[in-house]
């Protein structure tokens, strides 16, 4: 058995030649360094090409169980799969009701998991040992992908922006230092000079430039310190970590500065909803879901292009604080992945939707 992965990435394909008729999936595992774990096409007799596509995904985790994963992300360039492995669609199709079920069973297992489409030209590995399983009417397997070699890039340079606690600050602080981000943050900004994030941030060993709002006459002038800052510092990425006020983000930093929202927008977001106020707002519309958006930031609040969402659900006996625990435990997650689909360079924005390659 293949060494154990805490934390792997997986696309799959699948498809038919007939639909029904001679049909195949494929899969590719890697680790999170780019390491290739396994792939695989398998010959499936005849079949539809959903099954294909549904029998991917699953021979895919049952291989991440086996090996031990625990985060899992995985990409598939069935958007219809997607969407109801997601619970976006329901399951209408009899015969494919088993497979969800088998999926979400294994799926529930792990300690982290996503599922996001990827569109065929992005997926090129799956689909060719989907072809090469047809070609040959039998299962193949390929060693030694190119993805061994790869070389890891430089560390994008990254500014946090706060305006509290410094919690986010400290868990993007512990992934880069885990290696799981390959970043580093070359500059923290807060708004307040008093809170107790300056404190931690002087503790793990970085320094803040305090910018306060009120100390400048306008939002023109308060925007440009903030810019004269970040271009001195050569940050790539900015990240807003419980950062309250509202700038003009410069044009060369368009779709380079994000946001983490303590709820699903587009619901519950806007001016004066941050906190605590959140959670209460979302209890009080008795919502069963709530979790967290990662976006890119606009010159508007909580109105820019959505990258990643983590939901979790709202109990019954939920107060603001303990809602507010849970949903931090996903933006832990949430956060550095939008900043490893940034740094990987899988983000693009059209018609302001963010599309992952």
């Amino acid at each position: 058995m293949p060494g154990s992965s805490k934390k792997i990435t997986i696309y799959t394909d699948g498809g038919s030649r007939g639909n029904p008729g001679p049909a195949a999936c494929g899969f590719v595992i890697a680790s999170d360094n780019g390491k290739q774990l396994i792939a695989k096409g398998l010959f499936l007799g005849k079949a539809t090409n959903n099954i294909a596509e549904y029998t991917g995904i699953l021979k895919a985790l049952q291989h991440a169980k086996e090996i031990r994963a625990n985060e899992i992300q995985l990409f598939s360039d069935s958007e219809l799969i997607v969407k109801q492995i997601n619970g976006q669609y329901r399951v209408k199709n009899a015969g494919l009701k088993e497979y969800y079920e088998q999926i979400m069973n294994i799926l529930s297992g792990f300690g982290s998991w996503q599922v996001t489409h990827v569109y065929r030209d992005k997926n090129k590995e799956a689909d060719a040992l989907v072809n090469k399983a047809l070609d040959n009417s039998a299962d193949v397997e390929i060693k030694n992908n190119s993805r061994t070699s790869q070389k890891k890039q430089k560390p994008i340079r990254i500014a946090v922006l706060i305006s509290g606690g410094g919690r986010t600050l400290i868990n993007i602080d512990e992934q880069i230092k885990k290696g799981e981000l390959n970043a580093e943050i070359s500059l923290v900004i807060s708004s307040r000079s008093t809170v107790a994030g300056v404190e931690r941030t002087k503790n793990l060993g970085y320094g803040v430039k305090i910018i306060r709002k009120k100390d400048y006459p306008d939002i023109d002038l308060f925007s440009k310190q903030i810019e004269r800052e970040l271009i001195a510092a050569k940050v790539d990425l900015v990240i807003q970590a419980g950062w309250l006020c509202l700038w003009k983000i410069p044009t060369q930093y368009k779709y380079r500065v994000m946001n983490i929202h303590p709820a699903l927008l587009p619901s519950f977001g806007g001016q004066g909803m941050w906190g605590h106020h959140v959670h209460e707002a979302v209890l009080k519309a008795g919502c069963k879901i709530s979790g967290c958006t990662v976006h890119f930031c606009t010159n508007k609040y909580d109105k820019g292009p959505i990258i990643v969402q983590l939901g979790c659900p709202v109990k019954d006996n939920d107060t603001a604080e303990t809602l507010a625990a849970r949903v931090f435990e996903q933006e832990c997650i949430a956060y550095p992945l939008a900043i490893k689909l940034f740094e990987q360079k899988k983000l693009a924005v059209k018609s302001n939707i963010v599309h992952i390659y």
